[in-house]
């Protein structure tokens, strides 16, 4: 089950940092996951400041 961001994103770039994949990219306006390359660790929802990143 991979993660998605949130329109909660403020584009802080804390989650793709933490991702120890390199699934998290800068997309349109906010942050952005691939689901093909996301390994659900959760990494990046615990890093998140403002809890922008749920399971999908």
């Amino acid at each position: 089950m991979a993660y998605v961001i949130t329109d909660a994103c403020i584009s802080c770039g804390t989650c793709e940092s933490q991702c120890p994949v390199g699934a998290i990219t800068m997309g349109d306006g906010k942050f952005e996951i691939d689901p093909d390359k996301c390994v659900s660790c959760g990494s990046c929802a615990g890093a998140c400041p403002v809890g922008a990143i749920e399971a999908d």
